[in-house]
C-alpha cells in the first residue's frame, strides 16, 4: 500500500492542489496503519495491542483522508466528469459506489475505535484492523483507476 501511494504521488503529484494534499493525507494515514499493524518496516510486539493514543491518532488521519477524498478530490472528479468522455463518467459511476463501501468500513472502524481509552476493551481490534486494511487496499485501487482515467483525458 505504501508503494502504491508513493507511485501515485510520483505520477499525479503537482497535477492538482487537492490531489497533492489528499495523497499526503493518504500517506500519513498509511504510515500510521503500518505502525498499528506492525507491518514492515514497523514492528509490534506479538499479542500486544497498540497504545490507545496511537489508535485515536490513526482514526483522525483516517477520517481526514476519507473526508478529503469525498469532499475535495471526488467532488472535483465529478465536476470534471461532465466534460469527460462517456467512458470516464461510466467508470466514475461504477467506482463511486465501491469507494462508498470502503468508506462505510472506515467509518465503522472509527466508530468502534476513534474514542478508545486505556480502559477500553479492544477485543477484535486486530481482525477489524485487518479488514480495514483490505478495504483501504481496494479503495486505493479504485481511486488510482479514477486518477489514471482523468489523467488520460487531461482532466487533472
Amino acid at each position: 500500500m505504501l508503494k502504491r501511494n508513493e507511485q501515485a504521488k510520483q505520477r499525479w503529484g503537482g497535477a492538482h492542489a487537492a490531489v497533492d494534499t489528499w495523497l499526503q493525507e493518504r500517506q500519513a494515514m498509511l504510515i500510521e496503519y503500518f505502525k498499528l499493524a506492525g507491518l514492515p518496516p514497523y514492528e509490534r510486539e506479538a499479542h500486544a495491542l497498540p497504545a490507545t493514543q496511537n489508535i485515536t491518532h490513526f482514526c483522525e488521519l483516517l477520517m481526514d483522508y476519507i473526508s478529503a477524498g469525498h469532499f475535495e478530490v471526488f467532488d472535483t472528479i465529478i465536476r470534471n466528469s461532465q466534460k469527460a468522455p462517456e467512458s470516464t463518467r461510466e467508470l466514475a459511476d461504477e467506482l463511486f459506489p465501491l469507494i462508498g463501501d470502503t468508506t462505510e468500513i472506515a467509518l465503522d472502524f472509527n466508530d468502534n475505535y476513534g474514542d478508545v481509552t486505556p480502559e477500553s476493551e479492544l477485543n477484535g481490534f486486530d481482525r477489524d484492523l485487518s479488514n480495514l486494511g483490505e478495504a483501504l487496499e481496494l479503495r486505493m485501487e479504485f481511486e488510482d483507476r479514477l486518477l489514471n482515467t482523468l489523467e488520460q483525458h487531461q482532466l487533472l
